[in-house]
């Protein structure tokens, strides 16, 4: 059985692995890799706190299914875990109003991070992940991989990737529902991790354990310098190769032939 880690050894484990008192902290975690933890998920997120200390900023993503008009104060969201889900509803948390791709954020530029931003692409320049790579944030991945790590996106974004794929969202709109289409680099997102060989050759991903789980954080601005450069040899080269039949880059590269 695994050893209950208590709220201060995690802020030592994050302070040792790099997180920077005082910066900007872009976090994707999955608590089941993480625990046993002294209070749970409320306990990591202290932790992360107190790592980041009170002039450092926590962020994590708020998404949600948008299927129902989003309200940032009671609209739940979808497959970001329970560290996340419970994050946004802390007293002091910002959230920002994307129907589908919001983010909340806690600190003294919470609220520059959480800004009004177009609706696409949802992880463009102007939405709370570009907002980071803007401040020099840095990003956690905390156990998960570079699979879940939402900035790559945004070096899509930057990169200008030739897929796009639109999916439907509710919005309001003078007061009533409306379905519209957001496009977006959206595909299965496994090749992402394509990312973690150049980031160790170049020394720019550090890792080590935080609870219990493997983690890994970089510099906003070095995963995206390096997917960007990556893409300008290789446009395609987080979607999965046609023979592997992927349904969702499938989807993806037929958008390529549709534009």
């Amino acid at each position: 059985m695994r050893q209950e880690l208590s709220v201060e050894q995690v802020a030592t484990q994050l302070r040792e692995l790099g997180v920077r008192r005082g910066g900007v902290l872009l976090v994707h975690t999955s608590f089941r890799a993480v625990r046993p933890i002294q209070d749970g998920p409320l306990g990591l997120l202290r932790a992360l706190r107190f790592a980041l200390g009170e002039e450092g900023t926590l962020v994590m993503p708020a998404m949600t299914d948008g299927e129902s008009i989003f309200d940032p104060a009671s609209t739940p969201t979808r497959d970001m875990g329970i560290t996340a889900e419970l994050f946004w509803r802390q007293p002091g948390v910002r959230r920002s109003t994307h129907p589908g791709g919001s983010f909340a954020a806690e600190g003294p530029l919470a609220e520059r991070i959480c800004a009004p931003q177009p609706l696409s692409p949802p992880h463009g320049p102007d939405s709370p992940v570009g907002h980071v790579h803007e401040l020099a944030g840095q990003v956690l991945l905390l156990g998960v991989g570079h699979g879940e790590n939402t900035t790559l996106h945004l070096a899509e974004a930057l990169a200008g990737v030739p897929y796009s794929v639109e999916h439907p969202c509710v919005v309001e709109v003078d007061g009533a529902a409306k379905t519209v289409m957001i496009a977006e680099t959206d595909h299965c997102c496994r090749r992402f991790q394509l990312i973690d060989a150049p980031l160790r050759a170049r020394a720019l991903q550090r890792e080590g354990l935080v609870g219990h789980a493997p983690a890994r954080l970089c510099d906003s601005r070095d995963v995206v310098a390096v997917a960007v450069e990556l893409l300008a040899s290789d446009p395609l080269l987080f979607l999965c190769p046609p023979e592997e039949h992927c349904e969702e880059c499938d989807v993806a590269r037929a958008s390529i032939r549709a534009s």
